[in-house]
C-alpha cells in the first residue's frame, strides 16, 4: 500500500497534514536526505500505524505505553487515538534528538497535550512508570523486547492489548522477536496472534484470571 493511500474521508485535516509530512520526510530519507544526520526514522509502516490506531481507539480512555518513539510517526497514530478516547500516551526514546523532533511534530498536529515524552534507556525508565497500561506498542531494539516485556507485564491492566512490530522482518536474526513471542504466549491469561501486516505484528490481549 502506498503511503498516499493512507487517508479516510473522516480523518482530521491536521492529522492528515501531519501524516503527509511524515511520508514526505520518510521518502526523502530513502533518497538520501536525512531528517537528522546520523538518525533514521525506523517507523512502523502506514498499515501498522492504522492498525495500532484502531486497536487503541477500541479501548476507553486508554493509558498507552510506546517503546520506541523514533521520529514520532507511530506516536502520532497513538496520540490521535488518545485524543479521540480521552486517553494518554507515554512514549520512551533513547535518542534526545529524535524525541525532540517527535514532540515538535505532535505540537504542530495539535496532539502534544496527549503525550508524555521520556528520554532514556527503556530498561531504566520502565521500573519508574506507575501504570497500569491498557495498550503497549513495542517497537524499539529487538534484543530489548523480552526484558522490556518482563518489566511492563506486571503493569498491564486487565484487558490490555499489546502490539509488537517487526515480528516477521526486522532485527539481526529474529531471536529477540522469537523470545518475546514465546514469553508472551507462555504468560497465563495472554492470548496472542501474529498478523502479516507490514513487517509482522504480534497482537496480544491480557485477561488474567
Amino acid at each position: 500500500m502506498r503511503t498516499d493511500q493512507i487517508m479516510t474521508s473522516g480523518m482530521d485535516p491536521a492529522m492528515q497534514r501531519a501524516l503527509d509530512g511524515y511520508h514526505a520526510r520518510i521518502a526523502a530519507e530513502r533518497d538520501g536526505t536525512p531528517v537528522i544526520e546520523g538518525h533514521r526514522h525506523m517507523a512502523v509502516g502506514p498499515e501498522t500505524g492504522r492498525l495500532v490506531n484502531l486497536l487503541a481507539r477500541a479501548l476507553p480512555a486508554p493509558r498507552i505505553l510506546e517503546l520506541g518513539t523514533s521520529f514520532g510517526y507511530s506516536t502520532l497514530w497513538l496520540a490521535d487515538a488518545a485524543c479521540a478516547t480521552g486517553g494518554h500516551v507515554t512514549t520512551l526514546e533513547l535518542e534526545p534528538a529524535k524525541s525532540a523532533h517527535a514532540a515538535e511534530q505532535l505540537r504542530e498536529a495539535g496532539l502534544a497535550e496527549h503525550v508524555t515524552f521520556l528520554v532514556g534507556d527503556a530498561l531504566q525508565l520502565l521500573p519508574g512508570l506507575a501504570g497500569p497500561f491498557d495498550f503497549v506498542l513495542v517497537d524499539h531494539w529487538k534484543d530489548l523486547y523480552l526484558p522490556s516485556f518482563e518489566l511492563f507485564q506486571p503493569k498491564l491492566a486487565p484487558g490490555a492489548i499489546l502490539a509488537a512490530d517487526n515480528m516477521i522482518r526486522g532485527g539481526k536474526d529474529g531471536t529477540g522477536q522469537a523470545a518475546y513471542a514465546a514469553a508472551v504466549r507462555a504468560t497465563p491469561g495472554m492470548s496472542s496472534v501474529l498478523l502479516p501486516i507490514g513487517t509482522g505484528v504480534e497482537v496480544s490481549r491480557y485477561l488474567p484470571g
